[in-house]
Formats: C-alpha cells, sequence, structure tokens
C-alpha cells in the first residue's frame, strides 16, 4: 500500500483518553479508527512514530474544551501541523444524533481532509496566563456581586432599612456593622453574608493588583498603553481586550475583527427580501462585553475628560490623533 503525502488525524481529546483517527489525503481514502490512548507523552510520541511510518507529513486536529492547549503546543513543538477547532464551527448533518468518541474523531479527521474546518488562534503561553488573570478578576467581580445580593435580600426579607442614599459606600458600611437581627440564628447568617461581601471584596483587590503588576512586564503592554488613549477604555477594558484578542494583526481589517467577535448584524435573505437582525454574538463574548461598554461613552459629546488627560499625556503623538479621530 503507498504512503499517503498528507495523513489527516483527528482527536477527541478528553482528559484521560484521545479518541485517534485518520484518513489519507487522497478521496477515495478510507477513514481509519486507530482507537483510544492515554494522554501521557510517551503515548502521543508512539502515536506519532505509528503515523509517520505512514506519511511524513502528519495534519493534527482536535476541539477546543477543557483540557486547554497543551496537546496543540506540544505537537507544534515537535514540528508537526495541529488545528485546534471551535465545536461551534463544526459542520453537523441535520437529524444526526448519534455522538461518541469514535464518530467525533473519525468526523474530524474527515473534515480536516476536506477543508471544512477553521482553526482558532492559540495565544501564548504567556498571553494565556494574562488571560487567565484577567478572567480570574471578572469571576471575583461576579462572585462579590452575587454576595451583595444575598445579602440586600436578607436584609429585604426582614425589613431593615438603611437610611442612607448610597450603597456599599463607608457610611454604608459603617450602618452594617451597627445592624442587631431580631434573633441570635439570624444575626449569624447577617454576619455570615457580611463576611462574604468583605472576602470577595478583598479578593477582588488582590487580584486587580496581581494584574497590574502583571501586565507591567507582558509584551503586549505597550497596546495596552495605547488603547487607553480612547475614551471609556480604561486598564480592566483594555487588559480584557488584548488578553483575550492577542495578536490583533491577525486581522487585516476592522470588519474582520467585528465578524470574529459576533459584532455584525445577524442576516436572513432569500430572493429580494432582505432582513437584517440583532448581532451575531459569536466568538469570544469577555472581548465583545468589553468593547460595548467601552462604546457607552462615545453616546455623550466628545472632550477630554481629567482622566483621559491624563492617560493622554503618556501616550505618543499619533495615538493621540487617533483617539481624538474617534
Amino acid at each position: 500500500m503507498p504512503q499517503s503525502r498528507t495523513l489527516s488525524i483527528g482527536m477527541d481529546v478528553h482528559k484521560d483518553a484521545i479518541a485517534v483517527a485518520s484518513v489519507g489525503q487522497e478521496h477515495h481514502a478510507e477513514v481509519i479508527y486507530l482507537g483510544a490512548l492515554g494522554t501521557r507523552q510517551c503515548a502521543i510520541d508512539q502515536l506519532v512514530r505509528k503515523l509517520q511510518s505512514k506519511s511524513q507529513q502528519l495534519v493534527f486536529v482536535y476541539e477546543a474544551g477543557p483540557c486547554g492547549y497543551w496537546l496543540y503546543r506540544y505537537l507544534t513543538k515537535k514540528g508537526h501541523a495541529c488545528w485546534v477547532v471551535a465545536p461551534s464551527l463544526i459542520p453537523k448533518k441535520a437529524g444526526d444524533r448519534g455522538k461518541t468518541n469514535r464518530r467525533d474523531a473519525i468526523q474530524l479527521a474527515r473534515l480536516m481532509r476536506s477543508g471544512d474546518l477553521t482553526p482558532v488562534y492559540v495565544p501564548q503561553v504567556a498571553d494565556e496566563a494574562i488571560r487567565d488573570l484577567s478572567r480570574a478578576r471578572e469571576d471575583a467581580l461576579r462572585d462579590r456581586k452575587t454576595a451583595k445580593h444575598r445579602l440586600k435580600a436578607f436584609l429585604l426579607r426582614h425589613d431593615i432599612r438603611s437610611t442612607g442614599q448610597a450603597t456599599w459606600g463607608p457610611a454604608h458600611l459603617r450602618w452594617l456593622s451597627e445592624v442587631v437581627c431580631p434573633t441570635p440564628a439570624q444575626h449569624i447568617v447577617f454576619q455570615a453574608y457580611v463576611r462574604a461581601v468583605t472576602a470577595q471584596s478583598e479578593r477582588l483587590g488582590r487580584l486587580a493588583q496581581d494584574l497590574q503588576d502583571g501586565v507591567q512586564t507582558w509584551r503586549l503592554r505597550p497596546v495596552i498603553d495605547a488603547l487607553q488613549a480612547l475614551r471609556g477604555v480604561q486598564f480592566t477594558v483594555a487588559v480584557t481586550i488584548v488578553a483575550e484578542l492577542g495578536d490583533l494583526t491577525r486581522c487585516d481589517k476592522p470588519s474582520q475583527l467585528m465578524s470574529y467577535l459576533g459584532l455584525t448584524p445577524s442576516e436572513y435573505s432569500t430572493g429580494d427580501h432582505r432582513h437584517q437582525g440583532a448581532i451575531t454574538k459569536t466568538g469570544n463574548a469577555h472581548a465583545r462585553r468589553a468593547l460595548i461598554e467601552g462604546a457607552w461613552a462615545y453616546r455623550y459629546p466628545a472632550q477630554v475628560s481629567r482622566h483621559l488627560q491624563w492617560r493622554l499625556e503618556k501616550a505618543p503623538k499619533a495615538v493621540q490623533d487617533r483617539s481624538w479621530k474617534a
């Protein structure tokens, strides 16, 4: 049997096992299921040696998932081509209800050969570290919000009302320290909710400071400083955008970036009828949310605020001109 010039290998990656299937580049080639192997590096090396006896050019592909990019980085370090594809962009047959590890690996290999897959951007290790830190801060912010809602719901349920106007300010915190519930059991619950809010606030502060420190030595720090010259884009928004998108030069024009983030309108057109709906909301939700929040600042008249002026003083002249043009 002659060797295939290119071998497409589909892998269904899980925590403890990887289902593998391969197919040659020839149209008549049959997809071969190679079984499941472990996730240790020695098992991966053994698979590669076995496949190299059939073809010198190997192209691996697997779905992006909770197992991360370690397999991609290991294979590319060995000099092999590897694609990571988004599960939402994998073509599926209508009415196909069957799903197994074997079928997923075979489908990936077949679609890789036909060219129907699109790879996702895989960040560098240092870029992914900043992204993890940014998402951890976002999780802490969400957890603090949940803790505050529970405390406020408890107070509302027992008709304990604050006389102040602002919440979570110094005056409100002093009032919380003076609250006494009707029964000892309810006071224990109240104190637990207050401690939860305090703990989440301290956690958020630590992660925010760690994010500030981590960005100082990051290779994309100049991009973050430049983005902060725009209205509505402070440090947190800029870090979120850059950490989630990585290298912005991947997009040749703004429309490609907007399509990647799902900020373009959906469309359903047929014949002479054309209908556009809400934005598609595909792609990275973290970056899309940060961009939309930053864009809200442009609803107001164009002016340079005190905080924006302080950020512009650090930016080059070309960045300042682009900021005012926006």
